[in-house]
């Protein structure tokens, strides 16, 4: 029963962000929303920050469990955008608040996951130092996660999912490259 009022709780709170700005909604409103008691939603959450990390916090856990592995560039970022799409108020209305931290959070946690995983594909059979195998994954952890920030500071306005395939079209073979320059005998 605990994890039905859980889910009610998030799914209310969701709503709600899809509404209005994180800053107007208050544990009142979620609970009215809900149907529960004050007192119900602090036996699950501390407070409404905390029903944010955690909703993050779980939606990462899963996008992570759901694409364990990764085959191009365009998938590992695909990937990342799919939640924002999906819910795209909620997430700007987390994304201009003072939660945004969290957020960033778990967008460079998923990066790691997915650019890790893709580059370890990559990387199989190949002789590569640690060192080198750290600063590729790096790079590329820092321009997915640039392109999606970006992506949200002008408001998820351009087609973020053409621009991305793009970008790796006109990118095609620096990876091979990287790794070429790198391998070592």
């Amino acid at each position: 029963m605990a994890d039905f009022t859980k889910k009610a709780i998030r799914a209310s709170f969701l709503r709600l962000l899809n509404e209005k700005p994180l800053k107007q909604i208050t544990v009142r409103d979620i609970v009215d929303d809900c149907g529960i008691n004050r007192n119900t939603f602090y036996y699950h959450f501390q407070d409404i920050p905390q029903l944010v990390e955690t909703m993050i916090q779980d939606e990462a856990d899963q996008l992570i469990a759901e694409h364990e592995s990764m085959d191009s560039v365009e998938e590992c970022l695909e990937a990342i955008i799919a939640f924002a799409l999906k819910n795209r108020t909620a997430v700007l209305h987390i994304y201009r608040s003072v939660n945004r931290a969290i957020y960033e959070q778990y967008l460079w946690r998923v990066c790691d996951h997915v650019v890790t995983d893709y580059i370890d594909h990559q990387l199989e059979g190949r002789k590569v130092s640690e060192f080198d195998r750290a600063t590729i994954i790096k790079f590329l952890k820092c321009m997915s996660f640039g392109l999606v920030t970006d992506w949200l500071e002008n408001g998820m306005q351009e087609n973020v999912i053409d621009f991305t395939r793009r970008i790796c079209e006109m990118k095609q073979g620096d990876l091979e490259q990287m790794i070429n320059e790198c391998e070592q005998e």
